[in-house]
């Protein structure tokens, strides 16, 4: 866990340098060869004894992670039109969660999940690496990239027309474009020091920032990662604890169609704070289950001898948990980063955040077990904490960017609007 997480700090800072240079189609393409080269090294780790190519197989794939999830939601970001921004961020929300069901299927002890085929479920990475280098190259630049970035505007209305296709009037989004391009002409390269220095560009930061904190120190991946060990802490036989992270694994991707369907009508805001309280309230539910499994108390409404009824309910506050992150914190954090600056600031901010995004899975990854082994059952009321303090910061500051342009959710923060005072625009 800890392994990878280090290389997905390294893959997020890669990630801005790549799309300012080379744009985001080409960054998506190659990177794929690292995912080959993990899957190889993952895949006959076992074969040669070699505990080492495991753990470098672990850290290579860790950085593919990490470009992946710094240029894929900006490419998703900058393609989508507006109405659909949203629903185009979430989308790749939806192949994660989708990839990590196959993953937690495949994985099963009746499946993968033995001592002898281990290596091949690793080892199938490759296999969707292979297909992107086959589809990627078909899919087109991003425009805005095309226009803002390299002044290409030929190039960026023919890469428009392709994505919406041949009877499409790229008249007005290329205005719109073209007017983000004449405002950044005389701007450079915005650098890291001048996101932390500059306050219309430091404000958006630091709200990106949180949301990815939201994200991962909300202890899903408490949830993800050591979803086995938690149902054994709740009394769930072993034999059933590969079932229930598979029945995990179907909430994530049930609640990220959901999720899908309501991000254009009801924004980005209201449902980050859905999933934060809702995250809030699960942590403090399975505080008390837990508890009162550990105690071996019997709800005084339900006749039993043992504390198995119970156990059994700790189910329902840990999937409730899973379908409110995916209902915001799950997939917001990352397309509403792209969202909330230009196109010369918004690779160095999708790396700053994206490093802090992996920098917390790391912490927890690391930290859960040893907090979890001290003070057991009551290891969720510090998420609840965090959760509570995430929307309240939410509620005060983060903006509403849905059915807004790129220059219309950067002019939130320009001096002339005082800057950003408040979560409701």
């Amino acid at each position: 866990v800890a392994v990878t997480a280090v290389g997905g700090m390294i893959g997020s800072l890669c990630a801005g340098f790549a799309a300012d240079r080379y744009g985001l189609k080409k960054p998506m393409l190659y990177n794929n060869f690292t995912a080959i080269l993990a899957a190889l090294l993952m895949g006959f780790s076992k074969l040669a004894g070699s505990f080492e190519m495991l753990i470098i197989g672990r850290f290579i794939i860790g950085i593919n992670s990490g470009i992946n999830m710094g240029i894929a939601p900006m490419y998703l970001t900058e393609i989508a039109p507006v109405k659909y921004r949203g629903v185009f961020g979430t989308l790749g929300q939806l192949g994660v969660v989708t990839s990590m069901l196959l993953s937690q299927v495949l994985g099963l002890r009746w499946l993968l999940g033995t001592s002898t085929l281990w290596p091949l479920l690793l080892a199938l990475t490759g296999v969707f690496a292979v297909y992107q280098l086959a589809v990627i190259p078909f899919c087109p630049e991003s425009p805005r990239f095309l226009l803002v970035k390299m002044n290409k505007e030929d190039e960026a209305r023919e890469a428009l027309q392709w994505l919406r296709g041949s009877h499409y009037n790229s008249k007005e989004e290329m205005n719109q474009m073209s007017s983000e391009h004449e405002a950044g002409k005389d701007e450079q390269k915005t650098t890291i020091k001048e996101l932390f220095t500059v306050s219309h560009l430091r404000q958006p930061l630091i709200i990106a920032i949180v949301m990815q904190l939201s994200q991962q120190l909300s202890g899903i991946n408490a949830v993800f990662y050591y979803s086995t060990q938690l149902f054994l802490a709740a009394g769930i036989p072993q034999e059933y604890t590969g079932l229930t992270t598979v029945g995990v694994g179907i909430v994530n991707v049930i609640m990220t169609i959901v999720s899908l369907s309501l991000i254009e009508h009801a924004g980005r805001r209201i449902l980050h704070l859905i999933g934060l309280g809702g995250m809030c309230v699960c942590s403090i539910l399975l505080v008390v289950l837990l508890n009162l499994h550990n105690s071996n108390f019997c709800h005084s409404i339900i006749y039993c001898n043992s504390a198995m009824v119970i156990s059994w309910l700790t189910l329902v506050p840990i999937l409730l948990f899973v379908a409110f992150f995916q209902t915001g914190p799950g997939s917001i954090p990352w397309f509403i980063t792209a969202e909330l600056f230009n196109q010369s600031a918004r690779p160095a901010a999708v790396s700053i955040a994206g490093l802090v995004n992996w920098l917390g899975n790391f912490t927890i990854g690391l930290a859960y077990p040893s907090i979890n082994a001290e003070i057991g059952g009551y290891t969720f009321i510090i998420f609840a904490v965090l959760l509570a303090i995430f929307w309240i910061f939410t509620y005060f500051r983060v903006p509403e960017t849905k059915g807004k342009n790129i220059n219309e959710i950067t002019a939130l923060f320009q001096p002339d609007r005082g800057g950003y005072l408040g979560g409701k625009d």
